[in-house]
Formats: structure tokens, sequence, C-alpha cells
């Protein structure tokens, strides 16, 4: 059942991020923040009572805690917002990469993601980004996280093995090229719908209302 909860979350909040991420940047990062922190408060409780994550109730509340805090950070702090969800994305499509590359061991896909993560994360803080990078970093880290919780949902993986979810996806091609055609779906959407405002800066577009 937990499995279901976070595999539903983590889709809507891919499919959101990919087809709405440069227009409602804000909403989205927090999210994306209350998201990151329900997963470090899960693997936190998980350690705290030496269970499996989200397997007690303190796993829960630690989980929930986090998420809001995280969440509430990201939506009010802009340099905090985009160290979160620019890591965050950065993580996504460093994995991508790297099982598009060939990498087949999981602690590879980790460390390779956390270095993309970092990466991306300092080059949002130290630029300004035009918010076409933006759509189209956002499109691809959105369909890669929706594939990621609809195989969650379908049972290839399990929260225990989440962390290989795009090397499962790697290995079958229905899904792979799913994942893509979903990106360039998103990319499609968002720049005809930013083609009736000027496109600006990734601050822009912080600042701008989700519409």
């Amino acid at each position: 059942m937990t499995d279901v909860i976070v595999g539903v979350l983590v889709l809507v909040l891919g499919l959101l991020l990919c087809f709405r991420g440069a227009v409602a940047m804000r909403v989205l990062l927090a999210l994306w923040g209350g998201l990151l922190g329900f997963g470090l408060g899960a693997a936190l409780g998980a350690a705290l009572t030496d269970q499996g994550q989200l397997a007690t109730a303190l796993g829960w509340v630690v989980a929930i805690a986090l998420a809001v805090v995280f969440g509430l950070l990201a939506y009010f702090f802009y340099t905090l917002a985009v160290v979160l969800g620019f890591a965050a994305m950065g993580y996504v499509l460093a994995q991508l990469i790297a099982t598009a590359l060939g990498a087949s061991q999981p602690w590879v896909l980790i460390t390779v993601g956390l270095l993309g993560g970092v990466a991306l994360g300092l080059l949002a803080i130290a630029t300004h980004l035009p918010e076409l990078v933006l759509i189209i970093i956002s499109a691809l880290a959105g369909a890669s996280l929706a594939v990621s919780g609809l195989v969650l949902l379908v049972g290839i993986v399990d929260l225990g093995t989440w962390a290989e979810a795009e090397l499962r996806i790697g290995d079958q091609p229905a899904w792979y090229l799913g994942q893509i055609a979903l990106a360039v779906a998103g990319i499609i959407v968002q720049v005809r719908h930013s083609r009736r405002r000027r496109l600006g800066s990734v601050r822009q577009s912080w600042s701008a209302p989700a519409r």
C-alpha cells in the first residue's frame, strides 16, 4: 500500500514538472522539496527504528515533518529552492544519462546522480539560467520522475529498490522510449505555453505567479 501511495505522488509530481515546470516553478519546487524531505524523513525514520521505510508510525511522522519543513523552505527562499530543486533534477538527469551510456551498478548511478545534482545546483545559483533551459531540464526530469513513479506503481521496483529504477527502465526499451516521448511532449507543451509571454530567467520564473 505504501508503494502505491508514494508511486501516485511521484507520478503526479513528475507529470506536473514535465508539463508545467517553467510556469509553476515556485509551487513545483516546493512540492519537490517536500518530496525530498519526505524521502529523507522516511530513511531517517527507518534508521531510528531499525525497520523498513515507513514501516512504523514514527517513520511516517518523521517523513511528513521533514516534507513540510523542506517544502516551506523551498517555497519561501529562492536560493534554497534552486539548490533543492535543481540538485534533484540534476540527480535524475545524471542517472538517466549514465543509464543511457551503459552504467549498470546501482552505486555508480547514485554517485553520478549526486555529482550531477551538485553541479546543476551550483550552476543555477552562479548564473541566470534562461527559462528555455529550465523548460528542457524540467521536462526531462519530470518525465524520468513520472516513469519511476509508474514502475513503482506496477511493481517493477519497490521502495527498497527504488534507487535502481533508472537501471530497470534502461533495461526495458518500451519504458525508456516512453520516457523520452513524454519528455519531448513536455518540452513542446511548455514552449507553446511560453510563446504567450517573453521568456526570461529562472529567477523571473520563480517570481511569476503560477498559471
